[in-house]
């Protein structure tokens, strides 16, 4: 059997520690960004600067998401946008989401599904719904800051989220699992990230899955999630290593059982078409090949 191989080594040898180490993208794909409920573009401009950094045509879209219910978001703002900035058809889309954005895709590639339509990152989405939905719902002052799109996102199985169809063009979902909203963790069970469960941000038929130790709101802006969307979006899959807490990364090759590997390394967790690799803090982390 083919034993694992680990290296050990700093950021310098990714050619920098910084998200713009990620394979550079042909020239000229779209990518368009969506972001969650309650947010705005600025909340992606951090991320629009790395993926133009790359190479990208990028198209940030802004849309009024506590106005109107998630189908018409989509049909009346996101897909007028993408109309309207998108001039070659023939060139690749690809879409980075937050939140709710992922919804807005999934029903976006439902009913008005771009020509040529690339790869997604979607960040942190209530794939399944998110409890805390069910949980403030019927107060009054949040329906109506929130807006009729809120509403949606409950976890009953007829839910305009969970009525959606699985997804079926390479998407991968990067969720976390810290909170600073401590009340609506008390009613999400699981690890969570203060908005959305681990587990039910998890996609039928998504491509990869990967959870960060990072918040809901802040999650777009983190250096390690940046990379991986550039990663996901040239490649199609996230990057291979892991983050560790103080700088290196662990790359990992070949293929073995579950083997113990002792470290200081900072929480994570990866599951792609290659396997699973988890590890929490100073403890070991396992990793687990498919063959």
């Amino acid at each position: 059997m083919t034993r694992l191989v680990f290296i050990f080594c700093g950021l310098a040898l990714m050619g920098g520690g910084g998200p713009a180490a990620a394979e550079q993208p042909p020239a000229g794909d779209y990518v368009v960004l969506l972001h969650g409920l309650g947010r705005s573009a600025k909340s992606f401009t951090r991320m629009a600067d790395a993926l133009r950094e790359a190479g990208y045509d990028v198209l940030n879209v802004d849309y009024p998401s506590t106005d109107h219910p998630i189908p018409v978001l989509t049909e009346k703002f996101v897909k007028p946008a993408i109309d309207g900035h998108r001039k070659d058809a023939a060139r690749p889309i690809h879409f980075v989401t937050h939140s709710m954005g992922g919804i807005i895709l999934r029903d976006l590639a439902r009913r008005f599904r771009p020509e040529n339509l690339g790869r997604a990152v979607m960040l942190s989405p209530p794939s399944q719904g998110s409890e805390v939905v069910d949980f403030l719902r019927k107060n009054g002052i949040v329906r109506k800051i929130m807006g009729p799109a809120f509403l949606q996102l409950g976890t009953e199985p007829d839910s305009f989220v969970n009525r959606l169809p699985p997804v079926d063009f390479e998407v991968g979902v990067i969720t976390g699992d810290r909170t600073i909203n401590f009340i609506n963790s008390m009613v999400i069970p699981g690890p969570d990230d203060g908005k959305v469960s681990v587990a039910r941000a998890r996609l039928p038929g998504m491509t990869a899955f990967k959870v960060v130790h990072r918040t809901h709101p802040l999650i777009m802006n983190a250096d390690e999630v940046i990379a991986d969307v550039l990663g996901f979006l040239g490649k199609g899959e996230f990057r291979a290593g892991f983050d560790r807490g103080d700088g290196g990364i662990v790359f990992l090759s070949s293929s073995g059982a579950w083997i113990p590997v002792a470290g200081s390394l900072r929480r994570e967790f990866v599951c792609n078409s290659k396997g699973v690799y988890w590890f929490f803090g100073k403890r070991p982390f396992f990793i687990q090949y498919f063959h």
